[in-house]
């Protein structure tokens, strides 16, 4: 696993920062006008700070984008990064600027030096932007070096970013499990890795193939049965809200690896499915942020944890199972695997815990990506409320998000000839068709979302704050949601 970067907070030194010798990152204001710290700097490096702030070079700069002077005379920095960044600044903008000072962390460590009134947001955009999953690569690795940030009052500064810290640590987690190779993180891995967050107070139970078995998750256990990695569901549970409250339900979908089964996927591209369990890694992530700030809500989160494999004992196109509440499914499609996961793991959770609501995450289809691209994630309610109160989180939080439709019409393509449903209806709505099969299994009376995440969990390119790889999309924006609709 990755450490995320820890930010050390003192309070502002001009004379020490002429003799820094790593990095410096100045947040100057949108006008350029200098604070009493940076003349004094400016001075210290013989006006070359002042002079770029007046050149056309930092005029250009868009709010949270960064220029920098390379090994300014007067100081023993091999660079000074200013970032501009209006004194109103939103959200996003001062998330962006921390980025900008975090993608240019190296060996030598840098000096955020800020008494900007969006410090944390800053500060948080360049922990999860210096994120690096390096852990396979072979020889000489540098290490990136420390933030430190100068600021007025260090001591304020460092317990304003206390629940920032959290949420970053659940980000981070969330992406080196969604970028584990399938070799590592195995069922049983990821498995031991969630039991881990016993240690920050997190009640931990793992159900077993037997366990399964007995419930009637025979659904779920269909999708696992052609691999050597059992089929598990691991059941967590945070209980800091008021005793007896009903608790707040999450439900990851966790395919380790997914080759399609016997409906096999093409070999093009099938290496980027060790990062179908994103949706359990979202969970995952979500439950060690709430535990780290020590939230005050009552949340379970609940992953299945399965591979989808294809050997003698596959599951077969053709066949028909029992989900765990009675009803039967043909399997069409044993590629729409996620689906019969999921299934399973809703009726369970409403079955043992009677949650006032419900989100499922899943990297579920790929027809999502094909109607709202990498900028949103689909999402699908049965709850107003609920989902308006999920789309304003996950704005607030900038995680891309927008509301697809239900209505009966789709539900009627989920007809079987020979069982009460099917699990995959062919190319035309797929997204959709796929909620509607996940809406057969959450009660009237449950207020639900079904996030698919499938073009948002895991990028090929760098974003502001992450690069290259899992994203941890959807950590900060459920956090938010609890925060917001759970906590008072």
């Amino acid at each position: 696993m990755t450490t995320p970067l820890t930010p050390e907070f003192a309070r502002t030194d001009a004379a020490a920062l002429a003799g820094f010798a790593g990095r410096i990152a100045l947040v100057v204001a949108g006008d350029g006008r200098m604070d009493a710290v940076q003349r004094r700097l400016d001075k210290a490096a013989k006006g070359a700070i002042g002079r770029y702030l007046a050149s056309p070079a930092f005029g250009k700069l868009k709010p949270g984008e960064a220029g920098e002077l390379g090994w300014p005379a007067g100081l023993a920095a091999e660079a000074v990064q200013i970032v501009r960044l209006p004194r109103r600044a939103s959200v996003d903008e001062a998330r962006k600027a921390g980025a900008a000072v975090g993608k240019a962390l190296g060996e030598a460590g840098v000096t955020l030096v800020c008494d900007h009134a969006r410090l944390s947001e800053i500060v948080l955009g360049a922990v999860l932007r210096a994120y690096d999953f390096g852990l396979y690569q072979t020889g000489e690795r540098k290490a990136k070096g420390a933030l430190s940030v100068m600021t007025a009052d260090p001591e304020a500064a460092r317990a304003a970013f206390a629940t920032y810290g959290a949420v970053a640590e659940g980000v981070c987690f969330t992406r080196d499990l969604v970028n584990e190779p399938a070799n590592v993180l195995t069922t049983t891995a990821f498995a031991r890795r969630l039991s881990a967050l016993q240690d920050l107070g997190v009640k931990v139970e793992v159900l077993e193939e037997a366990d399964l078995e007995k419930l009637g998750m025979r659904a779920l256990l269909g999708v696992g049965q052609g691999s050597e990695s059992p089929s598990t569901v691991v059941v967590m549970q945070w209980m800091g809200g008021d005793q007896g409250e009903a608790p707040f339900a999450l439900v990851g979908k966790g395919v380790v690896f997914d080759t399609g089964g016997i409906s096999i996927k093409p070999a093009a591209g099938m290496e980027d499915m060790t990062m179908d369990m994103g949706g359990a890694g979202v969970v995952a992530g979500v439950m060690r942020t709430l535990a780290l700030r020590k939230a005050k809500a009552n949340v379970v989160g609940l992953v299945g944890l399965v591979e989808n494999m294809p050997d003698g004992k596959a599951q077969r196109p053709g066949d028909i199972v029992r989900s765990m509440k009675g009803d039967t499914i043909e399997v069409i499609n044993t590629d729409a695997e996620g689906r019969l996961v999921l299934a399973d793991v809703l009726w369970y959770a409403q079955d043992r815990f009677k949650p006032r609501g419900m989100i499922d995450l899943a990297t579920l289809t790929g027809a999502i990506i094909v109607g709202l691209g990498h900028e949103n994630a689909g999402v699908f309610s049965n709850d107003d409320k609920l989902c308006e109160a999920f789309l304003a989180a996950a704005k607030a939080e900038g995680e891309g998000a927008w509301r697809m439709p239900l209505g009966a019409g789709y539900d009627a393509m989920l007809k079987s000839r020979f069982a009460d449903m099917r699990n995959s209806c062919g190319r035309e709505a797929g997204s959709i068709t796929a909620a509607h099969f996940l809406k057969r299994f959450v009660k009237d009376e449950t207020p639900w979302i079904h996030l698919d995440i499938a073009g948002v969990a895991s990028l090929a390119k760098d974003t502001t704050l992450a690069p290259k790889g899992a994203t941890g999309w959807g950590v900060m924006a459920l956090n938010r949601l609890i925060r917001d609709l759970l906590e008072r």
